[in-house]
């Protein structure tokens, strides 16, 4: 069709519009400028439109949230990981002291089963991260006891030892598990340890076995703890994976690490102002590193959270400021998030509206608008009285649930249900409606004593605890007067 013929037709079939607002969409349409689009060209072009205004619209929302909840405090010791299993709907909590919390999807406690290792007593172990292998139904629990450990979650006893990895040079720290949904067999156990380095496991046959089982295993003898040596893995023993690391942290504790499948790279970050984060892209086939970079960052960070539909790494730093990198532009962040008065000691990214968590060491929590770089909602968590405390952050998106433990005390704040996208005049139920024709408004009151003009102009008087009767005649130099329940009139002047 072409732009006469677009700009003919249109006005006739939809009703309404001028030709020339269909002439200006003809030319939003026609980028190629062929004078000629197609069906096919004008939906994509709404489509598009529609979604930027979905993003928009999504990144503009403020959650409500319910009253905070402490949960029932099982745990002797600081929490160091909260969970969710999505096979089985259940929230998983460990703490330092080694006692694995299960809970119900309606965080309901099910069962506490504590974490026992053969090489040393359980007084003296302490655990230091723990990570779901959702493809494999099993879970890997790092500790001091320089191990990390995979149980089973299908086993009809209390989650047994299945694998335990020792022989590691250092204590792990941190630990990041990623599969791949497509092939399940495909994932990658990535852990940093308090010596500065960052190693990675490469799975193969992940669904078959994550490493070789002794010959003289049967398939009856499935729950024995298989024991492998850190040396077998180095030397290419284990055929069914392949081992990568890196030493760029030099001697500092790596506090955080993450494989991302969309850079290929793991993301790692510890306190120093030097190689603070540093990506390390890994090649496939070969299993080596193709590059890696770093990052340098005043005063050091915290933690960090990477978004890939928007590629920016956003780190929680010690000087108050939350920053937002691209992660192949080292020289200086994109984005700087003011607003903080203490150190970050988190960030969390809320995916589905490109929103930012932030948590500061005087308990403030921020969400921004990344878009914008703005703050849109600050919440002050007094859960805690100390002033000395190990915090966790973790959102669950999927039931927009976020936890946070101070020491051993997990709370919870839980979003209200949004369940209407419809732009509402009034929370509470609307009691009187009035109509002004003179300048086509329609004014309308509810039992909370809100009082809305059209959709944009709204008055709210304290003094009135629910309107009963309202009347008024709007025209120039004319009063609105209602009447409160309370006996109370009120009188204003209308500008509208």
């Amino acid at each position: 069709m072409t732009r006469e013929e677009f700009m003919e037709r249109m006005p006739e079939v939809l009703g309404h519009g001028t030709k020339e607002e269909y002439g200006e969409l003809f030319d939003k349409v026609d980028v190629a400028q062929d004078d000629s689009i197609t069906w096919d060209k004008l939906i994509s072009l709404i489509l598009l439109n529609l979604n930027e205004k979905d993003e928009r619209t999504k990144s503009a929302m403020i959650p409500q949230w319910k009253d905070p909840q402490l949960l029932p405090m099982i745990h002797k010791d600081a929490i160091q990981k909260v969970i969710f299993l999505k096979s089985s709907s259940r929230y998983l909590t460990v703490s330092k002291e080694g006692l694995l919390g299960v809970w119900e999807e309606n965080l309901k406690l099910q069962e506490k089963v504590p974490i026992t290792s053969d090489a040393i007593k359980l007084k003296n172990l302490w655990v230091t991260s723990l990570v779901p292998l959702e493809n494999v139904n099993k879970i890997a629990v790092a500790s001091t006891s320089k191990e990390i450990c995979f149980y089973d979650l299908l086993s009809n006893k209390e989650f047994p030892c299945q694998y335990k990895l020792q022989g590691l040079g250092s204590t792990p720290m941190c630990m990041h598990y990623w599969y791949n949904p497509q092939d399940a067999n495909e994932s990658v156990l990535t852990f940093g340890d308090i010596a500065g380095k960052v190693q990675a496991i490469s799975f193969n046959t992940a669904l078959i076995s994550l490493f070789e089982r002794p010959a003289t295993s049967s398939s009856e003898d499935e729950e024995t703890t298989v024991t492998i040596n850190w040396e077998e893995l180095v030397s290419g023993y284990h055929k069914c994976c392949s081992i990568l690391e890196h030493r760029l942290h030099n001697q500092d504790w790596v506090r955080q690490v993450i494989y991302d499948a969309s850079l290929d790279a793991i993301i790692s970050s510890t306190t120093s102002h030097v190689n603070t984060v540093v990506l390390a892209w890994r090649e496939k086939s070969k299993q080596k590193w193709i590059k890696k970079t770093s990052f340098n960052i005043s005063q050091g960070i915290h933690t960090f959270d990477y978004h890939s539909r928007l590629n920016l790494i956003a780190t929680a730093g010690l000087n108050h400021r939350v920053c937002l990198w691209n992660p192949y532009v080292v020289s200086k962040p994109t984005g700087v998030l003011w607003g903080h008065s203490a150190s970050v000691i988190a960030v969390q990214f809320f995916t589905d509206r490109k929103q930012l968590f932030s948590f500061s060491k005087d308990k403030v929590l921020r969400l921004w608008d990344i878009q914008h770089q703005l703050s849109i909602q600050r919440m002050a968590c007094p859960f805690t009285k100390s002033q000395e405390f190990k915090c966790l952050f973790h959102f669950d998106e999927a039931h927009g649930r976020l936890f946070i433990a101070f020491n051993n005390q997990l709370t919870l704040l839980a979003m209200k249900n949004e369940t209407s996208q419809r732009v509402t005049s009034h929370e509470k139920p609307v009691t009187c409606v009035l109509y002004n024709s003179v300048f086509k408004q329609v004014i309308c009151a509810c039992v909370c004593a809100c009082i809305c003009v059209s959709v944009c102009v709204c008055v709210c008087d304290s003094l009135i605890r629910g309107l009963g009767e309202m009347a008024g005649c709007i025209g120039k130099g004319i009063r609105l007067k209602f009447r409160g329940k309370n006996t109370w009139l009120k009188s204003c002047l209308c500008h509208w």
